[in-house]
């Protein structure tokens, strides 16, 4: 058997991984590279493989650094079966097509500049409708079940409890008389995450493919990020200026809007809250929470008692969802103090830019960011403290105050990932450290085996390791 790691190795976007065994081709996740234009360029290049030829897809979560790439691949000749949850493949019939939309966009006004400069016109990645074509393919599994892929394979999901629907992924696999367990962690969440269940443990693996994102670092108490977010709210409008959260759309926001629905709900108690109206200002975010909504299963038992007592976490008197770009225009017309949550999470796309073209400027303005910022974003350039930065071609100067939420994360931390190892009750022979920066993959790779003494490998990008 041997594992090719073709993203998300080194880096934290382009998820793929691809198995191949004595008799089958597989692929795990075929996610999108986000970040600078150097990464960004790998999406255009071919895959390492031949997609006609790849016989299966699992695919650990919606997120589109590890579904982003799905319509290209159906594009290039891939036509079996891939493997999600449910709530998995709602989400990615959303991001999915968005995705499009945003590739077809951005060709469009590449081509506008190539035209003038005399320059051949180029195709986008995909477009929606790929990703509407893609969407045919998917095969909708439930956690802790065990599956029969084919003869030589099986599988089963268990929850990763970082997004509706992620997985950790279970395989067992195998080769002649012998059979071998791989496992995938995917993203792992948090303990106590609002609205979803706690990441389950894993009993054994023969090989381990973990993630390790924040694998150098550890998040805020969970009780000290809400009440530093509460706090920079109250400030911030209290002084007359507006809140701009940059958050992702799917996920993200519905935390957010869960939390602070809690604030909302008690105007007796939480008086300050009543005059500051909240905007949900994404498409994408307000057809995520109604998937949300739609998937009460996956809630843990804190939610799923908000639903029982006719209280909707996702919803409350102040919140105001904007669909039209109409609407959002209005937005930022209104004088009043008042919190914006848009995308995307990392600023370089979406109705974002222009929340912050309008209020970076502005010494009022508070600008939190409460998820991961990759290398080469908007969002890590303002993030790290840039003094001006360039949006639609207009050099904007910051003047907003800049904050960093980490404890909204929704990856394990340094310590969370350990003591889910701690739970294997078989410990794997080898673990692969991927999904992370080089200094995170190497501090935790080293931290792996002092802590448990087990053979680990931080792969490279595009490495094929075979598994004796």
């Amino acid at each position: 058997m041997k594992i090719s790691f073709l993203g998300a190795a080194n880096v934290v976007t382009g998820s793929n991984y691809l198995i191949t065994t004595d008799k089958y081709k597989f692929i795990i996740d075929c996610g999108q590279f986000q970040g600078n234009k150097e990464l960004e360029q790998l999406n255009s290049k071919d895959f390492n493989f031949n997609p006609s030829e790849i016989d299966f897809m699992i695919l650990s979560h919606s997120h589109i650094d590890h579904s982003g790439r799905i319509p290209k691949l159906v594009k290039e000749g891939f036509n079996k079966k891939i493997y999600s949850t449910s709530a998995t493949k709602d989400l990615c019939e959303i991001l999915l097509q968005d995705s499009g939309h945003i590739h077809e966009m951005e060709t469009e006004w590449e081509n506008r500049k190539r035209l003038r400069a005399g320059l051949p016109t180029i195709e986008p990645l995909y477009t929606s409708e790929d990703a509407l074509i893609s969407m045919q393919y998917f095969n909708t599994i439930p956690y802790n079940e065990i599956i029969h892929i084919n003869e030589s394979i099986k599988l089963r999901f268990k929850d990763a409890g970082h997004l509706l629907g992620s997985t950790i992924i279970e395989l067992w696999i195998k080769e002649g008389n012998d059979e071998k367990k791989l496992v995938f962690s995917g993203d792992l969440g948090v303990k106590n995450k609002p609205i979803l269940k706690d990441p389950e443990y894993v009993d054994d693996a023969d090989y381990l493919i973990i993630e390790s994102t924040y694998g150098n670092s550890l998040h805020e108490n969970a009780k000290e990020r809400i009440t530093k977010l509460v706090n920079i709210i109250l400030e911030t409008t209290k002084n007359g200026g507006n809140v701009i959260i940059p958050s992702f759309a799917v996920g993200r926001t519905q935390e957010i809007i869960y939390e602070l629905n809690k604030y909302y709900d008690d105007k007796e108690k939480y008086k300050e809250f009543i005059n500051i109206p909240v905007y949900i200002d994404s498409p994408l975010a307000i057809s995520a929470t109604e998937i949300f909504k739609k998937h009460t299963d996956c809630f843990d038992e804190e939610a799923k008692n908000y639903l029982l007592t006719n209280d909707d976490p996702l919803d409350f008197f102040n919140l105001q969802f904007t669909r039209s770009s109409l609407e959002s225009k209005k937005i930022n017309t209104s004088l009043d103090p008042k919190i914006i949550i848009s995308a995307s999470g990392m600023c370089d796309a979406g109705r974002i830019k222009h929340h912050l073209k309008h209020h970076l400027w502005k010494e009022k303005t508070s600008v939190i960011f409460v998820g991961y910022q990759a290398e080469g974003t908007l969002g890590k350039k303002i993030q790290s403290g840039a003094k001006m930065v360039k949006i639609f071609n207009e050099n904007i100067k910051i003047n907003a105050q800049i904050h960093s939420i980490e404890g909204f994360s929704g990856h394990a931390d340094m310590n969370d990932l350990i003591d889910w190892l701690r739970h294997f009750e078989k410990m794997p022979e080898k673990i692969f450290v991927v999904h992370g920066e080089k200094e995170s993959t190497t501090n935790f790779s080293n931290l792996i085996i002092e802590k448990f003494g087990i053979d680990t490998i931080v792969p490279n990008l595009n490495e094929t390791i075979e598994l004796n």
